[in-house]
């Protein structure tokens, strides 16, 4: 019990810490989730051994991934599912894990047959949307058009391996887990209709819970919390990950709120990122054995470049050929795709069932946690780069930069600015196509060759009045 509160002591210490090493840094580039899997993994048994892995702190750990994925489940717009984005994230991700397993075929260090092989191959398909959403917050991208594509995209890089892990990583018979998960979920879909209706009818019990939602009772989050308790010690039950039990918690949630709750929402942000899922993050940091990265670092390198050919990729592709986001300049691709790939509490929780099943070593769970930890440094890092960059003009920008490289941030911000001026006024020059295509004899393609000054107008008009005026199909000079 001693080490226990001391390795807590531990973990409350850094978890304060962290964010102040996260705010020295000018612009913040680096996640405070990234310094709290270092601090974790040095603190942990591998290194300072200041941090003990008892039942006790795994325990706590386990309820910081509860809630970090129960705030993911709540934050999931349903339409970013259901949608046509999230009908085409669906399908980007079945792309996806089948080129995980191809690549996993070729593999030697993995069977594809096995639980080893089968976890890397899902691994490798995952996006962190529960890490990525108070990242895209903090930057103020998460209500932008890339916000959203992130969303839509990241929403099933998350969703879809949590029920591929409860498919394909059971033990039991293929017909038993399917028969287990149809089950789970009707018992969830329950719990989600009976206190929606309860809350429509106007029930004795939600009046009682609403009415003392501010009192010492606090009775909404104490409802939340017993959601969430329930739903992932019912999944521990059916022998199914507490992932899944918690993103259904988080999904339930938003259907019985619809319109959400700021005031509940504040507190569950309090009681999860204030305690639980830093915590959470440190003792993932903890787990991580420093010597087998140090013995293995092939394996590091590989499953990172994996990961953008099995995730990034096909994102990039998706978004290059869809009708609705074809428009989007390379630089806005890159950073949508670049965020997917960010990769982190799904590895943790796949790799441990490999782990436990004795399908995995300890040591190469910790490469690829480690790896999943840098994901987490560096997609960020690199998509807020392709981010400042969009629509900017880089070739003169290097220029600029060349000449006064300490300006670099200004430089870009300002190249930035004039971009997006730019693309405005080309959405809008393409607005009134019909218009100068009209007036001046243009098809929609010379008037997209348009020049347009900084002011947002197109500049060069004389020229193109000078050339020939077409009418129904037929060329005649304009006088």
């Amino acid at each position: 019990m001693t080490v226990d509160f001391i390795s807590l002591a531990v973990i409350t210490l850094t978890a304060f810490l962290c964010p102040l090493f996260a705010a020295a840094i000018p612009g913040k580039p680096i996640s405070e989730t990234v310094f709290l899997l270092i601090v974790g993994m040095v603190c942990g048994p591998h290194v300072l051994g200041l941090v003990a892995l008892s039942d006790s702190v795994d325990l706590l750990s386990e309820l910081g991934l509860a809630f970090l994925f129960l705030l993911a489940g709540y934050e999931i717009d349903p339409k970013s599912i259901i949608g046509p984005e999230g009908k085409r994230g669906l399908a980007t991700w079945c792309i996806s894990i089948l080129a995980a397993f191809g690549v996993v075929m070729l593999w030697p260090a993995f069977s594809v047959n096995h639980i080893d092989g089968i976890a890397v191959a899902i691994a490798l398909t995952t996006t962190a949307i529960g890490t990525l959403l108070p990242i895209l917050e903090e930057r103020e991208i998460l209500p932008t058009r890339i916000g959203q594509a992130v969303v839509a995209y990241g929403t099933w890089g998350e969703l879809a391996p949590v029920l591929a892990m409860t498919l394909l990583l059971s033990t039991r018979a293929e017909w038993r887990t399917i028969l287990v998960l149809v089950v789970f979920l009707a018992l969830a879909v329950l719990v989600a209709v009976v206190p929606k209706r309860a809350r429509d009818a106007g029930g004795r019990v939600f009046r009682f819970v609403q009415n003392n939602a501010e009192t010492n009772s606090q009775m909404l989050v104490r409802t939340v919390t017993m959601l969430l308790v329930g739903l992932t010690a019912l999944a521990e039950i059916f022998d199914l990950d507490i992932v899944l039990g918690a993103f259904a918690a988080g999904f339930i949630l938003r259907y019985v709120i619809p319109e959400g709750n700021k005031a509940m929402e504040g507190k569950l942000r309090a009681i999860g990122y204030g305690f639980f899922i830093p915590l959470f993050f440190i003792v993932s940091g903890a787990k991580i054995d420093v010597t087998a990265i140090v013995a293995n670092p092939v394996l590091l390198v590989v499953f990172i470049g994996l990961l953008i050919v099995v995730r990034a990729l096909p994102i990039y592709l998706s978004l290059t050929t869809s009708a609705t986001t074809r428009d989007m300049d390379v630089n806005e691709k890159l950073t949508i795709a670049l965020y997917c790939t960010t990769a982190l509490p799904l590895i943790v929780a796949v790799t441990t069932v490999a782990v436990n099943a004795e399908a995995m070593t300890q040591a190469t769970s910790s490469v690829l946690v480690a790896a999943g930890g840098i994901t987490v440094l560096i997609m960020p890092l690199l998509a807020s780069l392709t981010f400042r960059a969009a629509n900017a003009d880089l070739t003169e920008a290097a220029r600029e930069i060349k000449k006064d490289p300490h300006r670099t941030a200004q430089i870009l911000r300002q190249h930035r600015k004039l971009g997006q001026q730019r693309h405005q006024a080309a959405k809008r020059a393409k607005a009134e196509g019909k218009q100068h295509g009209a007036v001046l004899g243009l098809t929609q393609e010379e008037l997209l060759t348009l020049e347009v000054n900084e002011s947002g107008e197109p500049a060069a008009r004389e020229e193109h009045a000078k050339r020939p005026v077409r009418h129904r199909g037929k060329a005649k000079t304009k006088r």
